[in-house]
């Protein structure tokens, strides 16, 4: 069966014109995979953590990006002997295959999740404990913000959204996760 541990917590904080901002990583375990999502752009700190599980980059097999924001993607290089995986493609070296809908070799489902950008997906992982969604910034809080779960919240970052896509996309996620890892703030269980 599936593992999965949050890595770093994501977190963002406004600045007057930008941000402090990582995202939530996590490690999943999967059929003899070891997958990071999302890896973040903080290099001591994932590297860190990764020390802490007994891990080292030459480990991993896959980084799944769920989009390609650089406080979610700068450090996806990283990891030498992995294949990273966005919402079609599994990119190795200079090979880039389309995939099934999941990260091959593992169960763990791909699930577009536009809105936030146009190019955003999502993680499906079935544990004993229940499904867990690596959502990136379907959902998101900043710092200064009480995390209330609000499908109908504006995102952050306005440039590129489409709120009718992220509210959609935000549905979907609530209706088959029983646990959100949100790009940045604490891991919630979904209430039905």
């Amino acid at each position: 069966m599936n593992e999965i541990k949050v890595l770093i917590e994501g977190y963002a904080k406004s600045l007057e014109n930008g941000w402090i901002a990582n995202s939530s990583v996590t490690i999943i375990k999967s059929q003899g995979n070891i997958v990071i999502t999302d890896p973040g752009c903080d290099r001591e700190k994932l590297l860190e953590e990764l020390k802490k599980e007994g891990l080292q980059t030459t480990y991993i097999n896959f980084v799944f990006l769920t989009h390609g924001h650089a406080d979610h993607s700068a450090l996806a290089g990283i990891f030498e002997n992995a294949k990273i995986v966005d919402e079609f493609y599994v990119y190795q070296k200079d090979t880039i295959i389309k995939h099934e809908g999941t990260i091959p070799g593992t169960d763990l489902r791909v699930i577009r999740t536009p809105g936030h950008i146009q190019g955003h997906c999502s993680l499906s992982i079935e544990t004993e404990q229940g499904i867990y969604v690596v959502a990136g910034d379907v959902f998101w809080w900043s710092e200064s913000e009480e995390q209330i779960v609000d499908i109908n919240k504006p995102d952050g970052d306005q440039e590129y959204m489409n709120m009718e896509s992220l509210i959609a996309s935000r549905k979907k996620l609530i209706e088959l996760a029983d646990y959100i890892i949100p790009g940045h703030g604490k891991m919630f269980k979904v209430v039905k």
